[in-house]
């Protein structure tokens, strides 16, 4: 007879394995978060894992040194702009697909999901040029206008519009309700958790964006919060690592927060695109 392990050894193990990855991971950031409360001193210290005394003002230091407060309102406003409009386009699209009928729809969402293999650097030439031209260059529309839909933002709406019944929809047509009537008020609240998690993984990228905003803003009052850590943690404006580190954690904290307001959310959005036609 084979020997079979016990449940309980089971449960431990996965916890165990759960929370030594949770572990790993998270120390990079309790690193960064340790050193943004040393001194100097204390941050050249190798053998100084935690700092003596908390030093907050680093936090205070970092925010007047590269004038953060201006720029995280920025990546702020990008991000929430964004967000919302990027959110209603890409359900638009994903109701379109996954639920009406119409010639050439096949190929239509083939093309939408060929755009998911192409490295972003390529697709960030044609949108600069056709962002010059319009005038979008060095304001907010050039941080928004070319993420108001992506390709994985339309397959992953369509994903879980896809789980809506059917019949629910018909039985709306047959009271009189028209698309938008649908989208809203028999769509939206059925699929409101993945709503929820395509909005923080825009969220995410937006706010974490450097590379397209390094392209088209060039005046300093308009750059974004990661632009602007980048030049701190490269000494144009102060030497300090626990100052650096400092400026670090305010661009990561809002993600936290978010993450940690909307967790709930995200694991049911996740879990919802998993369901099958």
């Amino acid at each position: 007879m084979t020997s079979r392990t016990p449940p309980l050894l089971i449960r431990i193990g996965a916890h165990a394995a759960v929370y030594i990855g949770a572990a790993i991971i998270l120390l990079p950031f309790a690193w960064m978060l340790l050193t943004a409360l040393k001194t100097d001193r204390e941050a050249l210290d190798p053998t100084q894992l935690l700092p003596s005394v908390p030093q907050w003002r680093n936090f205070t230091l970092a925010v007047e040194a590269a004038h953060l407060d201006r720029f995280f309102l920025n990546s702020f406003l990008a991000a929430a702009i964004t967000t919302v409009l990027a959110g209603a386009h890409n359900a638009l699209a994903g109701y379109a697909f996954a639920k009406l009928r119409f010639r050439g729809r096949q190929l239509m969402f083939s093309a939408v999901l060929a755009t998911m293999m192409l490295p972003v650097q390529v697709s960030f030439i044609f949108a600069y040029l056709i962002a010059s031209r319009l005038g979008f260059v060095d304001n907010v529309q050039s941080l928004v206008v070319p993420f108001l839909a992506s390709g994985f933002g339309i397959y992953y709406m369509r994903q879980a519009i896809a789980s809506v019944p059917e019949s629910l929809l018909e039985a709306g047509r047959l009271d009189g309700m028209t698309e938008v009537d649908l989208i809203w008020l028999v769509v939206r609240p059925t699929i409101q958790p993945a709503i929820a998690a395509l909005a923080i993984f825009t969220f995410v990228a937006s706010w974490n964006a450097f590379f397209w905003p390094l392209i088209v803003i060039d005046g300093l009052d308009r750059k974004t919060l990661p632009l602007a850590v980048a030049d701190l943690a490269g000494g144009q404006y102060i030497q300090s690592w626990p100052v650096r580190m400092a400026a670090a954690t305010i661009l990561v904290a809002p993600l936290v927060l978010v993450f940690l307001v909307m967790q709930q959310a995200f694991v049911r959005g996740v879990a919802l695109t998993g369901v099958k036609e």
